[in-house]
C-alpha cells in the first residue's frame, strides 16, 4: 500500500513537473542566454522537487519556478565573472524556435538574441523580474514572493529594464522586412557591396563575432558605418567563395547558417529598426553553435 501511493506520488510529480518543463526552460534560458546552462538549472530544479515534501505544495508550476528563477539568479550571478574572461564578444547561444515559438511563455518577449544580450548588462534580479512579467506574465504580487521581495519594489525592477532595453534599442520592425533587409545584407556582404552595405547599415551599426577565442573572429566589435562596412568587403573574398548558406530561424527571426564544407562555421543574425541595420551577430564559436545546428535536423 505505503509503495504503491509512493509510486502515485512520484508518478504525479513527474507530470507536474513535465506540464511546467517549458516554462522552466523558458526563464532559465531568457535569464542566461545559454541553453547549456538552462538545462542544467531545470536538471537541477528536477532533482529539488523530488526531495522536497511536496504534501503542501498547491501550485507545483509556481513552487518549480521559483526554484528555477533563483537557481537562475545565483548562476547569472557567477556567469558574470566567468564572462569578464571570455575572449572576444559574447553572444547568447541561438535556439531553434520553430516548434516552440515563444519558448515556453505567454509571449514571445525577451526572446531576440539582440534582447537577450541586452539583458546581460542588467543585474540578474532585474533581469528575472523583466521576463517574469514581459514574457511569462507573471503578476508583480506573484514577481515579489518569487524574488522574495515588496510589490513596489517588483515594479520598480521592471521599469528600469524596460527603461535600459528602451535606451538601448530603437523600435523594431515587423518579421517580413525584418527578413528583407537581411537578404538584401546577405547579398551585399557576399560580394563585398559597398555602397548597398553602406545603405542598409545604421550609422551606428556594431558587427559582433564570438567565437570563444576559437575561430578567427574579430575579438573586439566592429562600430559604426565605414568600419563595418569596410570589414565586411575585406572579409568578403576570403569567407563567402567556399560558404553554403541556408535559411533558418533563431530566437523567433530569421538567420542566416554558413556552412563550409559540409560543416557550419556561423550562424548570422541582424537587429533591424526603421533605420536600417543596427546589430550584425555572428556566432561562431562550435560550442554554442553544434547544438543549435543538432536541433534543426532533430
Amino acid at each position: 500500500m505505503g509503495a504503491g501511493a509512493g509510486t502515485d506520488s512520484l508518478d504525479r510529480a513527474t507530470s507536474d513537473f513535465l506540464a511546467a518543463r517549458p516554462q522552466l526552460f523558458g526563464i532559465a534560458y531568457r535569464m542566461l542566454g545559454s541553453a547549456a546552462e538552462a538545462e542544467d538549472i531545470v536538471q537541477e530544479a528536477w532533482l529539488r522537487w523530488q526531495n522536497a515534501d511536496r504534501t503542501d505544495v498547491h501550485e507545483p508550476t509556481a513552487f518549480l519556478t521559483t526554484i528555477t528563477t533563483r537557481l537562475a539568479i545565483n548562476l547569472a550571478q557567477s556567469a558574470r565573472v566567468r564572462r569578464e574572461s571570455y575572449v572576444g564578444p559574447w553572444l547568447p547561444e541561438p535556439v531553434d524556435t520553430r516548434s516552440d515559438p515563444q519558448l515556453g511563455a505567454e509571449r514571445a518577449e525577451a526572446l531576440e538574441l539582440a534582447v537577450l544580450m541586452l539583458l546581460e548588462k542588467l543585474n540578474p534580479v532585474e533581469r528575472a523580474a523583466y521576463v517574469l512579467r514581459e514574457a511569462f506574465d507573471y503578476p508583480y504580487g506573484q514577481i515579489s514572493g518569487i524574488l522574495d521581495t515588496s510589490e513596489a519594489n517588483a515594479r520598480q525592477l521592471v521599469s528600469r529594464a524596460r527603461r535600459h532595453l528602451a535606451a538601448e534599442r530603437r523600435e523594431r520592425v515587423s518579421a517580413a522586412d525584418h527578413k528583407r533587409l537581411l537578404e538584401v545584407f546577405l547579398s551585399a556582404a557576399r560580394t563585398g557591396d559597398l555602397a548597398v552595405l553602406e545603405d542598409v547599415l545604421t550609422a551606428d551599426v556594431v558587427s559582433y563575432a564570438d567565437g570563444g577565442g576559437i575561430r578567427g573572429a574579430s575579438r573586439i566589435p566592429v562600430i559604426g558605418r565605414p568600419h563595418v562596412s569596410k570589414y565586411l568587403v575585406a572579409f568578403a573574398p576570403r569567407f563567402w567563395p567556399q560558404a553554403d548558406v541556408r535559411w533558418v530561424e533563431a530566437n523567433g527571426r530569421p538567420a542566416v547558417l554558413v556552412s563550409s564544407d559540409g560543416t557550419a562555421v556561423a550562424l548570422l543574425s541582424v537587429d533591424v529598426s526603421a533605420e536600417g541595420i543596427d546589430r550584425i551577430m555572428w556566432m561562431m564559436n562550435p560550442d554554442k553553435l553544434s547544438p543549435y545546428v543538432a536541433s534543426l535536423d532533430a
